[in-house]
């Protein structure tokens, strides 16, 4: 298979010159290993030789489990240690080989668990560990293109311009339909069905049987069809309870497993006390779209594109990219959204450096100025006073976009513009 080269390959090798354990999260098969593993490929020409490791071995986590030290004898470092959740036992041998030693980069570690993980990591390792979040490719990775944070300031965009290749509606939709998984690029051969199936049993057996919580595994695999088709709403619970046929505590608990395994993410609402009528639900998005395609049974890119549902993909897709170019760049990301009591909504904004950037996403190719018509109820943040005399919290209102299926890059007025989606 061919390697795709991955825009977090140097935010993990510069975690890893600062931190003694590297530690790289993210859901099954995007990938952690394989870029590990070339990382340390790398390393292997400057005379660094990193052994590699899985605990999906049952021999080698049975000695994990009952003799860490032995363990880590066998396996010094620097080592590559993959699927660390299945023998947390180890960690706190790692702090005491970490706190001996002092060497940056000793242990590179990997784990698709995360919500049993991270426990367990904060406790045994607290400022020992640099964290990396790893989820699928990104545009920019499937097309080899240049990748930094998404910014909606017009220089930053002009700039894109110029590395960025067009791409129309079917090339969008096809690339949404198939999902960010690497291994449907790397290998053409592989079936888009058949993968996604094998992908939803390995998880549902591997990691959801693991959780005490979840006692049925079908009853969980209803609940992530109906999280996939709600997909770019606002959560309310009772919502997906009924729709599951689960209790409303239940779909809180299973939708906070969604989360911290990377299968969703939630976007907070954006709120100060200058805005009155903001709602406090979160936003909820699929992070994979073709993992969401394949549950709510959509049989192409084509009858996606045409279907009732075509709009809520290009919002979770343009979400995921923008989301993905963070956390790449080793960045948390700065994406909120806004909604309030009176149905008035900005599907994202950026807030970062005290300016706050709204973005609309329309499908359309021309959405015209009424796509920005919102954006006008944050005006009460940048107001004197807003904050009662407190000068620091006074928000600037930044660039906006209209990301949508223009051909090119337009101005709306003196403040805002019309993004081709391509440019994300």
């Amino acid at each position: 298979m061919a390697y795709i080269k991955r825009a977090a390959e140097d935010t993990i090798a510069q975690v890893s010159k600062m931190f003694p354990v590297l530690l790289v999260t993210g859901p099954r098969q995007v990938g952690k290993t394989t870029l590990l593993q070339r990382l340390a490929e790398i390393q292997q020409s400057t005379g660094i030789e990193r052994k590699y490791v899985t605990l999906d071995d049952p021999d080698v986590r049975y000695l994990a489990k009952r003799d860490p030290a032995l363990f880590l004898q066998r396996y010094s470092p620097p080592v590559l240690i993959d699927e660390i959740q299945y023998a947390t036992e180890l960690l706190p041998h790692i702090k005491m080989s970490v706190d001996r030693t002092k060497r940056k980069g000793d242990f590179w570690i990997t784990g698709s668990q995360v919500f049993r993980l991270m426990k367990n990591v904060s406790e045994s390792l607290a400022g020992r560990v640099g964290i990396v979040n790893l989820l699928g490719l990104t545009d920019a990775e499937i097309y080899q293109e240049p990748s930094e944070p998404f910014q909606t300031d017009a220089s930053h965009l002009m700039n894109r311009l110029s590395v960025r290749n067009q791409k129309g509606l079917n090339e969008i939709y096809g690339r949404i339909f198939k999902g960010s998984m690497p291994e449907l690029y790397a290998d053409e051969n592989v079936d888009w069905e058949t993968y996604y199936r094998s992908y939803v049993n390995t998880y549902l057996q591997r990691d959801i049987r693991d959780l005490a919580q979840v006692a049925d595994e079908m009853q969980f695999y209803n609940f992530m069809t109906v999280v996939a088709a709600h997909t770019s709403k606002p959560v309310v619970y009772e919502e997906l309870a009924n729709a599951a046929g689960i209790s409303a505590p239940t779909a809180k608990k299973w939708l906070s497993i969604l989360v911290s395994s990377h299968i969703i993410a939630l976007v907070q609402p954006y709120h100060n006390h200058a805005l009155k009528r903001v709602v406090k639900m979160p936003l909820l998005h699929f992070l994979d779209t073709g993992l969401a395609a394949y549950l709510l049974k959509w049989g192409n890119p084509e009858a996606l594109e045409r279907g009732a549902m075509s709009g809520a993909f290009f919002e979770s897709y343009v979400f995921s990219e923008i989301y993905k170019s963070y956390l790449n760049a080793g960045k948390e990301p700065p994406i909120f959204y806004y909604r309030d009591k009176d149905q008035k909504e900005i599907d994202l904004l950026l807030y970062q450096n005290g300016i706050l950037s709204p973005i609309e996403i329309k499908k359309a190719a021309s959405p015209g100025k009424t796509a920005i018509k919102n954006f006008n109820v944050l005006e009460p943040v940048t107001r004197e006073g807003a904050f009662e005399g407190l000068e620091s919290l006074k928000v600037e209102i930044g660039t906006g976009s209209v990301i949508c299926m223009a051909n090119d890059l337009l101005p709306v007025d003196e403040k805002n513009w019309f993004v081709p989606v391509w440019l994300i």
